[in-house]
């Protein structure tokens, strides 16, 4: 119990690395968005004509993203719903560096309106682990 006392910075430090590590994947099961692997990804791109939407900044994208993605950075969504209204009626997968943002962006597109939206779990890290081939351009 000393131990604790004396280190009380280091376990509330640890218990903040935990909680933004896993927090995002916690908020997004409690918002009812639905969290998918790179697998069930590639399946709803394939055979639903899902709309990958990468919410990651521009130096991010430029490092390399799934083919086909849409690039809108989470700070701009909510003023470029409108680009996405043609997709209401499909399954939207959005994606970022790890999975934390595009939960948020998940939140943003249910509350205008869009049914059919997943975060990708794990986000490019997952997908790159996956071994899922990426572009750059």
């Amino acid at each position: 119990m000393e131990f604790v006392q004396q280190n009380v910075w280091l376990f509330l430090l640890a218990g903040m690395s935990g909680f933004m590590l896993f927090g995002g994947g916690l908020f997004g099961r409690l918002s009812g968005v639905k969290q998918i692997g790179p697998q069930e990804a590639v399946m709803l791109f394939n055979h639903e004509d899902a709309l990958i939407l990468d919410v990651r900044e521009n130096s991010e994208f430029a490092d390399g993203h799934i083919a086909k993605a849409k690039h809108v950075p989470m700070g701009q969504l909510k003023t470029r719903l409108s680009e996405l209204e043609k997709h209401k009626g499909k399954p939207i997968v959005a994606v970022c560096r790890s999975g934390n943002r595009s939960g948020h962006a998940c939140g943003i597109l249910k509350k205008a309106g869009f049914e059919n939206v997943y975060n990708l779990a794990g986000g490019m890290g997952a997908w790159e682990q996956a071994n899922l081939p990426r572009e750059k351009k």
